[in-house]
């Protein structure tokens, strides 16, 4: 089984064929209103930064993932996928079911001082939301990012979450040592789309608000504008009125990317389509009938397009209120003699 980091250490070896949770995980519900219907799986996870493979269409090599699964049931996630390697579903499972390392500060911090580790870059929030709605109950990232400001160790958070705005002396304190950068993801501000395809997300301008806030301290903060819906919110109206409040938000960048849809998140989707629009069904099966990604020519148009807005209203010429001055990483031992006659 995939994923086999994620077995409770000390536990005996079990049939693959029988659900991690089977193993001794435990698991909790809890009454709130925010999580009924939710079930959590405690596990202590043998391993958390994880290296990402070569083949990957990413700018960064390795990764924190302190949840699996996601709150936020957005339809076209493409980690869904990844719940069926715990023997779950990518539907309503990857919604509902999901898995918490809980010891992933103390991971973190063990990992972080390994002499083999290099100090690289870690990017969060790239396989599902590390500020959805669990971290208010688990606060892992807390642990974690104290981890990474002691470390002096480079990062960047990816979320849809307004939560991150708790931990914002982590993150100033953090970016006073090393390199830090922050994006939240908005594709679109239509109410009707957001509650039908991000039900359990912060609202779009809820998300605006915290990259503005973020920038205000002096955190680096851009937007992702993903995923552009065709036929939902890619009209040139449309994609004005995202980039012109991306830009009064103070957002450092805008990177739009259209709407892939993977296995797992593509039946997701369809169904979903299916039973609110079912006129762009047709339409969805011709945009991507060969494969997860539309077409070339229609990515192309809709970019250049967010960038030709992004000139427009000025997205980038703001600056992070607070200007931070990222010192060089210190030595891992102190200079030799020869050393020193250079300085």
């Amino acid at each position: 089984m995939r994923w086999d980091n994620l077995r409770l250490t000390g536990l005996p070896q079990a049939d693959p064929a029988v659900p991690l949770f089977a193993r001794g995980a435990v698991t909790r519900t809890f009454d709130t209103p925010g999580f009924k219907g939710m079930t959590f799986y405690e596990i202590r996870a043998k391993s958390i930064v994880n290296r990402v493979p070569g083949g990957s269409r990413v700018p960064f090599d390795h990764t924190i993932n302190p949840y699996r699964g996601c709150g936020h049931r957005c339809v076209y996630c493409f980690a869904r996928k990844t719940h069926e390697y715990l023997d779950l579903d990518a539907g309503a499972d990857f919604d509902a079911k999901i898995v918490v390392k809980v010891n992933a500060a103390e991971l973190t911090r063990a990992e972080l001082a390994a002499p083999r580790w290099g100090g690289h870059h870690i990017a969060m929030g790239t396989n599902v939301d590390c500020y959805q709605r669990a971290e208010g109950r688990y606060r892992l990232m807390r642990g974690i990012l104290t981890a990474l400001r002691e470390a002096a160790n480079p990062f960047s958070i990816l979320t849809k979450g307004t939560l991150i705005l708790r931990d914002l002396d982590l993150l100033t304190e953090a970016a006073d040592v090393t390199e830090v950068g922050t994006n939240v993801s908005v594709g679109f501000l239509d109410e009707d789309v957001w509650r039908a395809v991000e039900p359990g997300a912060p609202h779009p301008r809820r998300r605006l608000q915290t990259c503005a806030t973020l920038n205000d301290h002096g955190v680096a903060c851009g937007v992702l504008m993903a995923p552009i819906l065709p036929y939902l919110t890619d009209s040139p109206a449309q994609l004005e009125r995202t980039v012109r409040e991306i830009a009064e938000a103070g957002a450092t960048h805008v990177v739009p990317i259209v709407l892939h849809l993977r296995p797992g998140a593509r039946q997701w989707w369809l169904s979903m389509l299916a039973r609110e629009h079912p006129r762009l069904v047709p339409r969805y099966l011709e945009l991507y009938g060969r494969g997860a990604y539309a077409p070339k020519a229609y990515q192309e148009r809709v970019t250049g397009l967010v960038k030709e807005l992004a000139e427009r209203h000025g997205v980038g010429r703001a600056t992070p209120a607070v200007a931070r001055r990222v010192p060089p990483p210190r030595p891992p031992s102190p200079p030799r003699p020869e050393q020193l006659r250079l300085l």
